[in-house]
């Protein structure tokens, strides 16, 4: 999360919103931001966090796992319609990579933009 939000400024400029998503209380929120992510990230994150208690959320995206009662790291980026263009799920130990969303964000904003007319093939990279 510390990635994520040391380029925030970045992928709001995108457009984009970001919203995360765990079964902890919006208590547990607030004191694992007020005393640990301040550590890593100046004034905390920036954006909403939210609770998912009951994993209610997560088992509709596929990242809750109810025997452990947690929900897996997931990432999804969807589009100004509300459709999910992409998934990305991962076990915790397994960091994600922020350079690559902020990469497939911009992807995706091409062919949007496009309506279709472009592609952005493996490798593509921003004004390529």
């Amino acid at each position: 999360m510390a990635a994520v939000a040391a380029r925030y400024q970045d992928l709001q400029d995108l457009g984009v919103e970001i919203i995360s998503v765990s079964v902890d209380s919006i208590f547990v929120h607030k004191m694992w931001n007020d005393h640990e992510l301040v550590k890593m990230v100046d004034g905390g994150i920036p954006w909403q966090m939210a609770s998912d208690g009951a994993g209610n959320v997560g088992n509709i995206y596929g990242v809750y796992d109810e025997d452990a009662g947690v929900e897996n790291r997931g990432r999804f980026i969807i589009d100004p319609n509300g459709v999910i263009q992409a998934i990305e799920i991962l076990t915790p130990p397994v960091g994600r990579n922020i350079e690559e969303t902020i990469r497939q964000v911009q992807a995706f904003q091409v062919v949007h933009n496009s309506e279709g007319k472009e592609a952005a093939p493996a490798g593509w990279e921003p004004g390529k």
